[in-house]
C-alpha cells in the first residue's frame, strides 16, 4: 500500500521515470531504512530484481560485521539529513545477491515528499572504476610504448586559432626549439617544408579538409632544418569537422629519412647494375657476332689471296680482276679488324676491385631483387660470421647475385611453386683461400640435357629471355678471379655456386 501511495505521489513529478533513467545506481530508502525504489542500474549492480530489493533494509545489503554499527549511523544521519558522501574516506562495501562483497562509494541526498523523509543513495562501484582506470592507464602505457617504439610525434592543429599543439618528438623532427609552450603557428610549421614538396603537401591538405571527403590525411614530404639538413617525414591524421567546416586535425608524424636514404641507395645501385648489364650485353653480342663473322671473313680473305696468286702467276693481264681481288682481301681484313677493335673498345679499361664485405653484398642483392618485383619467396640466409673481405668489383658481384636470384624466382614462378624458397649460403674454402656463395631454390631444377648449354650466350629456356644473364654472370665472376658453376647433382631445385678470392 505504501508503494502505491509513493508511486502516486511521484506521478505528477515524473520522478520514477527520471529515477529509472539515471545512469548511476540509485536506491530510494525511507526513514525506517527500507528500500522503496531501485533503478535498473542498481538492480544490475546488486544482482537483485526490483521486487526483491523493495522492503529490504539497507543493513541486509551489508556484510554482517557492519550491520549493528550502521543502525547507529543511520539514526545519526536522520537527525541531521543533508547531502553528503558516506564513509569519510573509508572503504565501503555492499553484498550482491551472490554474497560477494562490492567496493562502493555512496553519496546520500535527503528528499521530503508530503512531509515524509526519504534518502536517495547513489552507488558507484569502485571495483569497476578501478578497472576502468587500470584499463585506461594500461592503454595509455601501451600507446606510449608504441609511440616510442615507432618514434612517432603527435600533433593537434586547431583551425580556429591557426595553431598547432605538438609534443617533444614533433619538435625534434622539425628541430624547432622556439615553442617552449608546445605550440607553433601553422605558418611557421609549414615554412619548414621543402619548397619542392609544398604543392604536394597543400594538395593533400586541401583534399583532407574538404567537407565532402573522408578527412583522411596521408602524405610524405621533406623538412628543412635550421642548419640546412633535410629530413623526410611521413604524416598521417584525421580532420574533424563542425557544422561543415574543419575544426581540428589530429595526427602523427615519423622521421623516415633512413628509409628514403635506403630507397635512394637501392635506386642508384639498380641503375648501376642495369648499366653494367647493358654494357655486358653489348660486349657479349659484339663478341658473338665477331666470332661468327670471323671465319667467313677469313675464308673470303684466303680465297681472294689464292685467286690473286693464280692471276699473277698465270700472267693474266687484267688490271680490273687484280684490283677486285686485292679489294676483297683488303676489305675482308678491314672488316675483321673493325670487329676486333669494337670488342676491344667495349672491353677497354681495367676492372676496379676493392676489399668488400661479401655478407653485405648478399643482403644488398636481396634488397635490390625484392625492390625490382622479385619478392614472392621465403629466404634463408646462412652467412659466415667474421668472414674475411674478398677482393672484387662490388658492382660485378652484386649484379651476378641479382641475376641468380631473378632466375630462381622466375623458374619457381613459372612452375607455380608454393611456397617458393631460396637459400643463400656463404662459407670459406680454406684449402683455396676463397669464399664460396651458394644460391639454391626449390623450383623445377635444370634438365640434364641443357646443363652443358646453360652458360652459352643467347641460350635461354624462357619465352622472353635473351639468354645473356648466366653468360654475363659467369664472365663477371671469372673477371674477378672466381668461378661460377651449376651443381649437376642437386636433387631438388637448382643450385649455383661461385667463388671469389680473399683480399689477403
Amino acid at each position: 500500500m505504501a508503494i502505491t501511495i509513493m508511486a502516486d505521489s511521484f506521478t505528477g513529478l515524473s520522478f520514477e521515470v527520471l529515477f529509472n533513467a539515471m545512469s548511476e545506481a540509485m536506491l530510494l530508502v525511507n526513514d525506517t531504512g527500507h528500500v522503496v525504489l531501485a533503478n535498473p542500474v542498481a538492480q544490475n549492480l546488486l544482482g537483485y530484481a526490483e521486487s526483491e530489493l523493495v522492503n529490504m533494509t539497507v543493513e541486509q545489503l551489508m556484510p554482517i560485521r557492519y550491520r549493528e554499527h550502521h543502525l547507529n549511523y543511520r539514526q545519526t544521519y536522520l537527525n541531521d539529513p543533508r547531502q553528503r558522501a558516506m564513509g569519510k574516506g573509508r572503504n565501503l562495501v555492499l553484498l550482491n545477491r551472490a554474497g560477494q562483497e562490492l567496493a562502493v562509494d555512496i553519496s546520500l541526498s535527503p528528499i521530503k515528499i508530503n512531509h515524509q523523509l526519504y534518502v536517495l543513495a547513489t552507488l558507484n562501484s569502485t571495483n569497476q572504476l578501478h578497472q576502468v582506470e587500470d584499463a585506461l592507464e594500461a592503454s595509455e602505457e601501451r600507446l606510449q610504448l608504441a609511440k616510442q617504439a615507432a618514434n612517432l610525434g603527435i600533433f593537434d592543429f586547431d583551425f580556429e586559432h591557426n595553431t598547432i599543439h605538438w609534443d617533444n618528438r614533433m619538435q625534434q623532427i622539425w628541430e624547432n626549439s622556439d615553442s617552449s609552450d608546445g605550440t607553433i603557428t601553422y605558418e611557421k610549421f609549414t615554412h619548414a617544408i621543402h619548397p619542392k614538396d609544398l604543392a604536394i603537401y597543400q594538395t593533400t591538405f586541401d583534399k583532407a579538409t574538404d567537407p565532402s571527403g573522408d578527412g583522411e590525411f596521408h602524405t610524405e614530404f621533406r623538412v628543412i632544418h635550421p642548419d640546412g639538413t633535410i629530413c623526410w617525414v611521413a604524416m598521417a591524421g584525421q580532420v574533424h569537422f563542425e557544422e561543415g567546416h574543419p575544426s581540428r586535425l589530429l595526427g602523427m608524424a615519423r622521421d623516415i629519412t633512413p628509409r628514403k636514404t635506403l630507397e635512394e641507395e637501392l635506386k642508384i645501385q639498380r641503375a648501376e647494375t642495369e648499366t653494367l648489364f647493358k654494357q655486358q650485353v653489348a660486349i657479349h653480342t659484339a663478341s658473338a657476332i665477331a666470332h661468327e663473322l670471323n671465319q667467313p671473313l677469313t675464308a673470303i680473305s684466303a680465297y681472294s689471296e689464292v685467286a690473286l696468286h693464280v692471276v699473277e702467276n698465270d700472267q693474266i693481264n687484267n688490271p680490273e680482276i687484280k684490283r677486285a681481288l686485292k679489294g676483297c682481301v683488303e676489305q675482308a681484313q678491314r672488316a675483321g679488324q673493325s670487329l676486333h677493335e669494337l670488342v676491344d673498345f667495349l672491353q677497354k679499361g681495367e676492372i676496379s676491385t676493392e676489399k668488400i664485405n661479401l655478407n653485405k653484398i648478399v643482403m644488398d642483392a636481396l634488397r635490390i631483387a625484392r625492390s625490382d618485383g622479385y619478392s614472392e619467396f621465403h629466404v634463408q640466409v646462412h652467412l659466415e660470421p667474421h668472414l674475411p673481405t674478398v677482393l672484387a668489383n662490388r658492382l660485378h658481384i652484386q649484379k651476378s647475385l641479382v641475376n641468380l636470384l631473378r632466375n630462381a624466382v622466375e623458374a619457381m614462378r613459372t612452375a607455380n611453386i608454393a611456397p617458393s624458397a631460396i637459400t643463400i649460403t656463404v662459407k670459406t674454402l680454406q684449402e683455396k683461400n676463397m669464399a664460396m656463395v651458394t644460391v639454391q631454390d626449390n623450383g623445377p631444377g635444370v634438365e640434364q640435357a641443357i646443363i652443358q648449354q646453360i652458360f652459352e650466350p643467347f641460350f635461354t629456356t624462357k619465352p622472353t629471355g635473351i639468354g645473356m644473364g648466366l653468360s654475363i654472370s659467369r664472365t663477371l665472376i671469372e673477371a674477378n678471379g672466381g668461378q661460377l658453376w651449376l651443381d649437376p647433382d642437386t636433387k631438388e631445385g637448382a643450385k649455383f655456386h661461385f667463388t671469389l678470392p680473399f683480399a689477403s
